[in-house]
């Protein structure tokens, strides 16, 4: 050894990388948790924007069809022939394709105001025994009166 470099040290000692290694462990684990958590309610608002979407769909074809009666059960195939059945056979089957075989919706009637339920599980973003959740529209759809001038 040399007579001036006995207390120098050059380099880094194993415990210093793996205390280093540590901290990064620790630091990655804890943003794969971060994105798992965001991809996770990002896809809890994705369903609840769908649910909008089919909701105000329905509530459209409603008004465009205001004399026909949307609270009964959807039809098992669709009718082209009558708008009806196909609005509610599209109402059904657009529920299922984006929101799951489990999603159900309903139509209730109350002195013209129309009101849309539709309700799905959610367990992914929520961790409970009960993760149904549900998107409801209510709206006056009403037939304007004849005006004879």
């Amino acid at each position: 050894m040399r007579a001036g470099r006995q207390g120098a040290q050059e380099g880094m000692t194993l415990v210093e990388v793996l205390v280093a290694l540590v901290i990064l462990g620790v630091g990655l684990l804890g943003a794969a948790a971060f994105q798992l958590n965001a991809l996770k309610y990002t896809d809890s608002a994705r369903m609840t924007s769908q649910a909008s979407f089919i909701a105000y769909d329905l509530m459209d074809r409603i008004r465009a069809n205001a004399a026909a009666d949307y609270t009964i059960a959807p039809p098992a195939s669709g009718n082209p022939d009558v708008t009806r059945d196909q609005d509610l056979f599209d109402f059904n089957t657009n529920i299922v394709s984006s929101l799951g075989a489990s999603a159900t919706g309903s139509v209730t009637v109350n002195q013209k105001v129309y009101t849309i339920t539709i309700t799905w599980d959610d367990s992914r973003a929520v961790k409970a025994a009960d993760s149904r959740r549900s998107f409801v529209l209510s709206s006056r759809a009403a037939i304007d009166p004849t005006v004879i001038p």
